[in-house]
């Protein structure tokens, strides 16, 4: 294997770059090169429109219409031998070998002193991607990182966060379904609070420095309590640093999100809010189940499962909702679906109502069932079904996609 080139940036504002050659390698370099403030001489018979056009009497792009001859790397700086003549590429190089000038061979990269990077420009920023002598994966790479910058997958500030607290939603759980402005925010935290459902990889990116707070709340398990989590944001703000909450799908559904947004403004604390992509809907679109279909569902009801249907404190009107005819998605209700079932059909819905479960949605293990009202209870335990999973019951849950 070659050893790696030496990337560097040339100060060029003023001095000569000699360009051998006029086709369309000369037409992608010599306007980069003028924008760096180069002076370029253009050696060639010929020269496309486009290099053509940038030649103006008295201009920093001089036009010598011949051939290449030896001395004509005389005072350069850089030099680009770019011809579609092997021969008079491998002249250029020799010269500027004896001349100790740095020179790029377009047409075999490996047989000169210098090679051009993949190049690309984000606010201010210039990025340089070499691969070794692997043109297109230079290309692929500069074209990923410049995407990553402009959507904020890569934060490109130096400056530190306000004080403060965004609340961000991370997705139904595959770290790519974050979205772009909660990514951003994300890679600019001090301190970040995360519950169970929220995206892990996401975590793994975090730099050493970030504090991470486990806020947890594994259903019929240990709890952080809502308190803590509150004061934890807001004692963060107020000692100058940014904090991010980061929970799995949006803050504002079924996220506790509100109650840690008037703790930040009752506390003074400037609080911002980041929408995520909700599971209810995320996942099982990604498992292919769509909660509406024209001519099969026109509502979709969002329900909470934490409290059994019989329980006081569920708010719950559950004869009414066993009169829609729409969609039910159930959210944390993998405990009690059979009673959320039971109570269904007891109210009128039809036994047969298909209902699709699905688990870990979005990540490697999603898988789903597909049942009935009358079986989904007996087959979730079964089939071994364990949270998170979001359940869906109408017709739509009998709809596939394979023919």
């Amino acid at each position: 294997m070659a050893d790696p080139h030496y990337l560097v940036g040339l100060e060029l504002r003023d001095r000569l770059v000699v360009v051998v050659g006029g086709g369309s390698v000369a037409q992608r370099r010599v306007p980069r090169l003028l924008a760096s403030g180069a002076r370029v001489k253009v050696i060639s018979p010929s020269a496309t429109a486009v290099v053509e056009g940038l030649i103006e009497p008295g201009g920093r792009v001089e036009w010598v219409r011949r051939r290449y001859a030896e001395g004509d790397l005389a005072d350069a700086w850089y030099a680009l031998a770019c011809t579609s003549d092997p021969e008079a590429n491998a002249a250029v190089v020799a010269e500027a070998t004896r001349r100790r000038i740095f020179c790029v061979r377009a047409d075999a990269g490996e047989l000169g002193s210098a090679v051009t990077p993949a190049v690309g420009e984000h606010e201010g920023l210039t990025l340089g991607v070499l691969a070794g002598g692997e043109p297109r994966r230079s290309a692929a790479v500069r074209t990923a990182l410049v995407e990553a910058l402009q959507a904020g997958v890569i934060s490109d500030s130096a400056e530190p966060a306000a004080p403060g607290v965004a609340l961000v939603g991370g997705g139904p759980g595959d770290p790519g379904l974050i979205t772009v402005r909660g990514r951003r925010l994300l890679s600019r935290a001090d301190v970040v609070v995360a519950d169970r459902l929220a995206p892990q990889r996401l975590l793994e990116e975090l730099p050493s420095h970030v504090e991470v707070i486990d806020a947890s709340k594994i259903p019929y398990g240990r709890a952080m309590q809502q308190e803590a989590i509150n004061t934890a944001l807001v004692e963060a703000a107020k000692a100058g640093k940014f904090a991010v909450r980061l929970k799995g799908g949006d803050p504002f559904v079924f996220g506790r999100g509100f109650e840690e947004l008037l703790a930040c403004v009752e506390a003074g604390v400037p609080v911002t809010v980041v929408p995520g992509v909700t599971s209810a809907f995320a996942a099982p679109a990604a498992a292919g189940v769509p909660v509406s279909h024209r001519g099969v569902a026109h509502e979709i009801v969002v329900v909470s499962g934490h409290a059994a249907p019989d329980d006081p404190a569920s708010l719950i009107d559950w004869p009414a909702l066993a009169r829609l005819r729409g969609t039910l998605v159930l959210l944390m209700g993998v405990q009690k679906l059979a009673a959320f079932a039971e109570v269904l059909v007891e109210h009128g819905r039809p036994a047969d109502t298909p209902v699709a479960v699905i688990q870990d949605g979005t990540l490697r293990d999603q898988r789903t069932l597909r049942s009935t009202l009358a079986k989904v209870g007996e087959e979730a335990v079964a089939a071994g079904v364990r949270p998170p999973a979001i359940i869906v019951i109408g017709a739509v849950a009998g709809l596939s996609p394979a023919p």
